[in-house]
């Protein structure tokens, strides 16, 4: 055997030709290996998971646990120049001859098509990739030392493939002492000299190396990275050292198995965790045909692990973990809470899988499955574990949505069918666990829960807890930290009705501790809005109150909302709740109020959550708190019924203030109001005052019996000075008087407050002595302040009961008509003053000698009652006399002249006059023009008030009543009131003018005191409404309104010249002076304002325009006009600015009128557009406004005419309009256009109108193929030119508008011209029909599948099949296909790899869906031609059609196949396949049955074909499966069997069915098998179905059982064949046959009998579910030969995940008692 040395260079003679002559093939194995290593990964991180990968996919000796390290050493210890040097060591069994050759070559490797034997390598480069990282990678391993170069070798001119022997640099000792001398050198070693730019990045990888990576390795154990250097300080790689431990003993069967996975990662930072276990569950999935790719076409079966963490995952301080595993960690951040690993088919770039592979869907379509499974597995096979451990579990559940839609799926899946499983535990307060779905389970409310541990600590019974219509949520479960898992579950919280059962059910109101009973108000009162408004919770008794009895009782809610209901209540002050209650019983709760028990209202004040429990009790309940003074006010109103409790409540009131229950101001109060009993003995509610009781009383002196008692005056009985005891307590002596006289106001003269009524002795003389009690009562109430009833005043004021003299003579009079003087002043010079000058008026005076000098101590009270004093008095009472007179029309003219007279004595006596004139003036007693006035505004005419005659109707004096006399009273007269004199009477003139009619034609004399009035009168709003509807004010225009007049202003007049009919105010009638009456006249509505002119002036422009009756001589004139305004403060207002902006007043060319915005001013520099377009200039013809209009450009322009042509190119869109023949638009009309097109877009969010896109959508420009429109054009782009000619489409014509046209490429754009890539394809596509020659074909097709153009319509959906060069025809995709593979297929197809080069074939596929090969439905069509001819197939072509069918099935296709297959394949003895029909055709599930079978059927096959030997592409288990999909019937199901009997002429004894095997353990095995969770059987029906073998009779014989089968075909003749069997099972009769087992006959006898009898036992117990009975009968076949063992089926049944029930064993208990 040749050495390693030696097996190099024979390497690089064989292989590469060194020595000899130069490789042909090198450059393109070179430019191969480059794609591979430079293409195939985006990043340089995957050169590290390729070496992971390589080392996994290593074999290992037994007993070696696989490892692989990685050292980092700045070392050049290749002298190759390297900075730094990166070592692989792994302790595999090293490369052997096979490996070293394969390395050596290109897509050559070992492990190609080795997927099913657990390789994970996927793109096969491997090795090669650690050239994206060193330029001369080195191998050392089993005697093998070599190297590798990315430069080609001098010698064949290849690089990274060709090997090269190593001798030294680096030598073993150099590799061992990084390594580590005192350890064993691994097997194999990898040396990278790693480039300069590749140093940090590398680093960086080794430091970021995710500790999971190891978690779906079957091989390597351990992976460590270090950095070596001399100087440790150098150090920069974060060094780990990563280990995993798994334990397999968990849980294993068929198809799944889960172990527990410790990995840990030994690192210096102690910032991260260093180890975490992980719960794996491993399940195995057929792969289904649909799902098959060629990539994967040898694997049989998906492999999904789930990866569960049990605690933080390890990380190293990564922000994310990757929650999808190919083997190793992808870049997928999946926000699971799990870890999905399969074998996956990956991007290129490793980071994500490919989502729209089918391969990948497939399994993605599994892992809800395995999840399910593994969450079953965590949550119910633990065995021992208690309830409150299983939530955690659930935490595992994908509850937030992940960034991957194709993952959501997944995760919908998951959700849907955890909905279906038996998984949420529930609480039961029983040591049994039970289990249900999340639909079935309801939440309680955090708070109740609470409630219900307290209920339980008090003893009461909570095991219904989960019979009021839900199971309930165990509680351990039940709690905020996951409420995101419960509602992804769609556990939701139980209904408002199940607490109301719940409560109802139980003792929890009554027998819970009152804290507790707290706890459960103010759950109610948190949710009632939400949760029990409409439930039944309002009638069920839930609150406490005390009962007249003293008792405890209950109240609901909804009887507060009842009639007449009970009133409950609490004490605000908790110590006075037993002083309400005992004051409630005394008044025997006749409010219908009861109060809560102390010990609640305790609990309730002591309750942290007192506040929002009162509030509902008040709310809901109407539970109102009382504090005495409310329960006293409440009570007020009751207690009027009885007199007892009428004078128990005034004793209730006493002792509650006495006790300080009530305040002071609470008893004024409740005292105001509180019932009383009077003299009668009547219940008195309301009263206006008290008095008391009258024995002891002075109101009997002065007014005898109580004359008020119809207002309300109560005068109190005597029961109120009896002792009287009320609920305890007693009252004796004056208390009570005492109490009621402060607080009830029980008063006697002077203290009582009387009515607004009179008292009989005021009418009459009173006596001194009472005289005087009655002004001391009026002192009394002055004293308190006390308003004195206007009745009652009136009363003393106008009785006659005080005594006066008048002129000497006695009598009684009114104190209103008396005078009292101070003897001091009874002579006074005012007393005969008054005597003398008042002939008319007598004045009494009391009678002091009567009364004595005491009643000068009374002026006050006297004052009070209305007793006059002095002189201005006696004025006013002279003058209150000669106004009576007046008012009786008895003051006759000489009365007036002797008050005049009066008034001028006075004067010269020099006394006021005030008192006597202010009483007199405002009186109507002065006649007048008008009648009877006061003298206030009346007026004493002369020649002043002449013109104000003419205009108002003056209150003049009548001088012919009074005569010349009154005309020597002027001084008198004004002293009254009296107007003498006009002196500025503005407003008399104003308050009298006259009415409109009068006014008509005013001189100007007049009009000018009109003005004046209105300039100095405050209020002349008659006089103005009154001039405003006259026409009283001369214009140019005649006699005008003045709102309809204009006051002419020099400056803006011009504007009022602009149109005539403007009626201007006569300046040279009024004189100068009228301008200074701006403010009138503008107040009258004359318009003296620019502003107010503009406005008219507005109106009337906008009249004459809408009637298109502006002439260009208004126009010249209101530009001029405009002109001359310009710079002057009168500033047109925006209104006019508008009106001139937008009114249509100017004609343009089209000859209509519009508004200056919508007009243009002729330039020069449109005549470029004019031949496209029709646009408004302004008529400058000389039939209308002519050249000269241009002399006011810039006044146009102000007022928005357009001047500039940018500013006008919105009228190009507008008016854009192209002549019929397009020939006529030349290349300047059409560069003129997009300047425009270019100017309008330059505008924010411009949008083109209408018309413009309507118009320009015509054929106008010009293309290579003609005049087009512009979304059929295309501009021609110069970097196609490598692609496409100007000539292949619609390009526009650049030599005919110039090189220029094309920097309009965006405004080209805006108009629908093609200018992307993107957007011409589509256009080329839809012009290539028009095309012939191949050669421009082609090369537009390739146009389109570089730009990844995809058709539209199935107008662009053609393809093109040449016959020569310009010959051939257009074709539809579906008459065509990529390749004819099998070459069945004739000519019914186009195949286009004989036209086009295979670049264009995957165009072809991905844009016209072309297939690649014949379809499904073909291969069907092709079978039934097959069906008619008759004819025999050959293996070729049987295998050609099912192979199609098992690529491609799906539930459709089988559908297809069993509606449209007539005849099926079947085999001869001889080998020769013949076409049977369907029903004659069999499967062969039954080798005993297809034994008996053949025999007979030799010349006729009736078992149906299958490829021999067994093929990779058509596996005979899929075949067989797919055939039973499309009808055929297997041979065991379609025999028809006869058991003979074996009663006749047959010995049978019976025997203990125990010893037949129907024992015990074979009951609880098929219970287990029932219980299983996809049966959904429940206990009463397991038992049922197994009754029927406790029941059985066992009989034995020594004979066979002798079975006849037979085969009905479609001819009607049957195949019959008999057979002997060793059991039957006569479930009619309960009957249980059985042959005598010959133990002699050794193993073989014993499996036929075991199978036999689980066979008749599986199919007797499953009749209803045969596709059960195959598992079960294995499972008893298997408890058979181990003798129904106890331990050993035991085992067997906790292996195959069967478990049997409580309910399960007391029923095998019962059925087996001695067992």
């Amino acid at each position: 055997m040749a050495t390693p040395e030696q097996h190099i260079e024979h390497i690089r003679k064989t292989t590469f030709s060194i020595g000899g002559e130069k490789n042909p093939l090198a450059p393109m194995l070179d430019q191969a290996v480059k794609y591979l290593s430079a293409e195939l990964y985006a990043k340089d991180v995957h050169f590290l998971m390729e070496l992971i990968q390589n080392a996994e996919d290593n074999e290992y000796l037994e007993r070696v646990d696989p490892s692989l390290e990685f050292v980092i050493t700045s070392r050049d210890i290749t002298n190759t120049g390297a900075p730094a040097t990166l070592l692989m060591f792994n302790n595999e069994k090293g490369f052997s001859a096979k490996n070293i050759e394969s390395i050596c070559n290109v897509g050559n490797s070992t492990k190609k098509g080795n997927r099913k034997r657990g390789y994970i390598g996927e793109k096969g480069i491997g090795f090669k990739s650690v050239f994206l990282i060193a330029a001369q990678p080195y191998i050392f391993s089993n005697g093998y030392q070599i190297r590798f170069n990315e430069k080609p070798c001098p010698h064949c001119n290849l690089g990274y493939i060709v090997p090269e022997w190593v001798d030294d640099s680096p030598s073993l000792s150099d590799i061992k002492q990084i390594y580590g001398s005192a350890s064993t050198l691994p097997t194999t070693t990898l040396i990278l000299p790693l480039k300069p730019d590749k140093v940090n990045p590398v680093k960086q990888q080794l430091s970021s190396i995710h500790p999971e990576i190891l978690l779906f390795l079957s091989k390597i154990k351990r992976l460590s990275v270090r950095e070596e250097n001399a100087d440790p300080r150098l150090n920069t790689v974060s060094a780990v050292a990563i280990t995993k431990e798994a334990n397999f003993v968990q849980r294993k069967n068929m198809d799944a198995e889960s172990y527990t996975l410790h990995l840990s990662a030994d690192e210096n930072s102690d910032e991260f965790e260093k180890e975490c276990s992980y719960y794996l569950w491993k399940q195995k999935f057929p792969v289904r045909p649909e799902n098959r790719v060629d990539m994967r076409m040898g694997v049989e079966d998906w492999v999904i692990t789930l990866a569960f963490p049990n605690g933080e995952r390890l990380h190293r301080g990564m922000k994310y973990s990757p929650g999808i595993y190919a083997f190793l960690p992808t870049e997928m951040v999946t926000d699971f809470p799990f870890i999905i690993q399969a074998d996956f088919i990956l991007a290129s770039s490793r980071e994500t899988i490919r989502w729209d592979n089918i391969w990948n869907q497939g399994i993605l379509d599994c892992v809800p499955f395995a999840f399910i499974e593994a969450l079953v597995s965590l949550v119910k096979t633990v065995d021992g574990a208690p309830v409150s451990s299983l939530p955690r579990m659930f935490k595992f559940l994908p509850v937030h949505r992940s960034p991957f839609e194709k993952l959501n799926s997944v995760r919908e899946s998951i959700k849907a069918k955890l909905a279906e499983k038996d998984i949420i535990p529930s609480e039961s307060y029983t040591a049994q666990q039970f289990f249900h779905k999340p639909r079935e389970v309801g939440r309680l409310m955090p708070a109740f829960w609470n409630i219900l541990k307290k209920t339980r600590e008090r003893g009461v019974s909570l095991h219904k807890l989960s019979s009021h219509g839900c199971y309930v949520l165990n509680s351990s479960f039940d709690k905020p930290e996951y409420d995101h898992i419960l509602e992804f579950l769609g556990v939701r919280l139980v209904s408002s009705e199940w607490y109301v059962k719940c409560i109802q059910g139980s003792n929890i109101v009554m027998g819970v501790s009152e804290e507790t009973y707290l706890e459960l108000l103010h759950f109610l009162a948190v949710n009632w809005q939400s949760e029990f408004h409409r439930s039944g919770m309002g009638n069920i008794p839930l609150i406490k109150y005390v009962g007249a009895n003293g008792s405890v009782s209950l109240f609901s809610v909804n009887e507060s909302a009842q009639r007449n209901s009970k009133t409950l209540c609490l004490s605000r002050h908790s110590s006075h709740v037993s002083w309400l209650i005992d004051w409630n019983r005394e008044f025997r709760c006749m409010a219908n109020h009861f109060f809560v028990p102390r010990t609640t209202q305790e609990a309730i004040s002591s309750s942290s959550n007192k506040e929002l429990v009162l509030e509902w009790l008040e709310d809901l309940v109407e539970i109102t708190t009382l504090s005495v003074y409310k329960y006293a006010v409440l009570y007020g109103d009751q207690v009027s019924c009885d007199q007892k409790l009428v004078i128990a409540y005034a004793h209730f009131l006493y002792h509650s203030f006495q006790n300080k229950y009530l305040s002071e101001r609470e008893v004024v109060s409740l005292c105001g109001k509180m019932p009383l009993v009077d003299s009668y003995g009547h219940v008195i509610k309301a009263r206006n005052a008290v008095l008391v009781p009258a024995t002891e009383s002075k109101w009997v002196q002065l007014i005898g019996s109580n004359p008020w008692r119809g207002e309300s005056y109560v005068e109190l009985g005597e029961d109120y000075l009896h002792p009287a005891c009320f609920a305890g307590t007693s009252t004796v002596g004056n208390q009570l008087m005492n109490f009621l006289k402060v607080y009830v106001k029980a008063s006697d003269i002077p203290h009582i407050s009387p009515p607004n009524a009179g008292i009989p002795t005021a009418s009459t003389g009173l006596t001194k002595q009472n005289a005087f009690l009655l002004l001391d009562w009026i002192r009394e109430l002055k004293r308190s302040g006390i308003c004195i009833p206007e009745r009652f005043m009136a009363c003393i004021q106008e009785g006659r009961w005080l005594k006066t003299t008048m002129n000497g003579s006695p009598g009684y009079k009114p104190p209103s008509q008396s005078f009292l003087l101070a003897s001091s002043n009874r002579s006074s010079n005012w007393g005969n003053i008054l005597q003398s000058a008042s002939v008319l008026a007598d004045i009494p005076l009391i009678d002091q000698d009567f009364y004595g000098p005491e009643i000068t101590e009374y002026r006050e009270e006297l004052r009070t009652v209305g007793v006059m004093f002095e002189y201005g008095e006696a004025c006013k009472f002279i003058g209150n006399h000669l106004m009576s007179l007046a008012a009786s029309s008895a003051l006759t003219k000489s009365n007036v002249i002797s008050i005049l007279n009066f008034i001028r004595f006075l004067r010269q006596k020099f006394l006021s006059l005030d008192e006597f004139i202010g009483r007199i003036k405002e009186e109507r007693w002065l006649r007048t023009c008008w009648g009877d006035r006061s003298p206030v505004g009346s007026v004493l005419y002369d020649q002043e008030w002449t013109t104000a005659r003419q205009i108002s109707d003056i209150p003049f004096i009548d001088e012919d009543y009074y005569g010349e006399d009154i005309l020597l009273f002027k001084p008198e007269l004004q002293l009254l009131g009296v107007v003498v004199g006009f002196n500025k009477s503005y407003q008399l003139v104003v308050d009298c003018f006259k009415s409109p009619s009068c006014l008509s034609t005013l001189t100007k004399e007049a009009f000018l005191l009109v003005l004046d009035c209105m300039h100095h009168s405050s209020s002349a709003h008659k006089l103005v409404n009154a001039v405003k509807s006259t026409k009283c004010l001369k214009t140019n225009l005649g006699y005008k309104c003045p709102g309809d007049c204009f006051l002419f202003h020099p400056e803006w007049g011009c504007l009022l010249k602009v149109f005539g009919g403007f009626p201007l105010v006569d300046s040279n009638f009024y004189g100068s002076s009228i301008i200074s009456h701006n403010t009138e006249l503008k107040e009258l509505g004359v318009k003296v304002d620019f502003e107010d002119a503009v406005r008219v002036f507005v109106q009337t422009f906008m009249k004459q325009a809408s009637l298109s009756s502006i002439t260009e001589e208004n126009v010249f004139s209101f530009i001029s006009c405009y002109r001359k305004l310009k710079g002057t403060p009168n500033k047109f207002p925006s209104d006019l600015k508008k009106c001139i902006r937008e009114v249509k007043w100017l004609r343009t060319r089209l000859g209509d009128y519009r508004s200056p915005r919508d007009c243009i001013l002729y330039g020069p520099e449109w005549e470029s557009i004019l031949a496209i377009t029709l646009l408004p200039f302004i008529d400058d013809s000389d039939k209308f406004y002519g050249k000269g209009i241009r002399e006011y450009e810039k006044e146009l322009k102000k007022m928005g005419v357009v001047v500039e042509f940018k500013a006008g190119v919105k009228f190009v869109a507008a008016g854009l309009y192209f002549p019929l023949n397009p020939c006529h638009i030349t290349s300047e009309n059409v560069l003129s256009l997009l300047e425009c097109i270019r100017i309008l877009l330059q505008e924010k969010d411009y949008s083109f109108p209408d018309t413009f896109l309507k118009n320009v959508h015509r054929e106008w420009l010009k293309t290579h193929v003609g005049y087009r429109t512009p979304d059929n054009c295309c501009l021609f782009d110069s970097k196609w030119g490598l692609d496409l000619k100007s000539t292949d489409g619609p390009f526009i014509d650049e030599v005919f508008y110039g090189s220029n046209i094309t920097s309009y490429r965006e405004e080209l754009s805006s108009i629908g011209v093609t200018v992307k890539v993107e957007e011409a394809c589509p256009l080329l596509a839809s012009n290539l029909y028009h095309h012939s020659d191949f050669s421009t074909i082609v090369r537009i097709f390739k146009f389109l599948s570089k730009n990844e153009w995809m058709p539209e319509s199935d107008a662009t959906r053609k393809i093109w099949i040449p016959n020569g060069q310009e010959n051939g025809k257009w074709v539809n995709p579906e008459e065509c296909v990529l390749h004819n593979r099998d070459g069945l297929f004739g000519q019914q197809f186009n195949f286009l790899e004989e036209y086009y080069e295979p670049d264009l074939l995957c165009f072809f596929s991905i844009a016209f869906n072309v297939k690649s090969n014949p379809s499904f439905d073909d291969y069907c069509k092709l079978w039934k031609v097959w069906e008619s001819l008759g004819r025999p197939l050959t293996h070729a072509e049987c295998c050609a059609f099912w192979e199609c069918v098992m690529m491609q099935r799906s539930s459709r296709t089988e559908r297809t196949l069993a509606d449209d297959l007539v005849k099926l394949p079947a085999v001869l003895g001889s080998g020769e396949i013949l076409l049977s029909s369907k029903s004659d055709v069999f499967i062969a599930d039954d080798l005993l049955l297809k034994d008996l079978f053949e025999k007979f059927s030799w010349l006729h096959p009736i078992f149906v074909w299958c490829p021999q030997p067994n093929l990779p592409s058509l596996p005979r288990t899929r075949l067989l499966e797919v055939y039973r999909k499309i009808g055929v019937r297997t041979i065991s199901e379609s025999v028809l069997k006869e058991e003979l009997s074996v009663a006749d002429g047959v010995e049978l004894s019976q025997m203990d069915s125990r010893d037949a095997g129907i024992g015990k353990e074979l009951m609880r095995l098929i219970l287990g098998f029932l219980a299983d969770p996809s049966l959904d059987m429940e206990a009463t029906k397991r038992h049922g179905a197994v009754q029927c073998l406790l029941n059985l009779k066992v009989l034995e014989t020594m004979e066979p059982i002798t079975v006849s089968y037979s085969l009905l075909l479609s001819d009607g003749e049957p195949l019959k064949v008999k057979a002997d069997r060793m059991i039957r099972w006569d479930k009619e009769c309960s009957k249980f046959f059985t042959q005598k087992m010959d133990k002699a006959g050794g193993q073989k006898n014993l499996i036929e009998y075991a199978t036999s009898f689980s066979e008749v036992i599986a199919r007797g117990v499953l009749w209803d579910k045969e596709d059960k009975i195959k598992a079960l009968s294995e499972l008893t076949k298997l408890a058979f030969l181990l003798n129904f063992d106890e331990q050993a089926v035991q085992f067997l049944m906790k292996s195959n995940n069967l478990q049997t029930f409580l309910e399960d064993e007391e029923f095998l208990n019962a059925a087996f008692p001695s067992v």
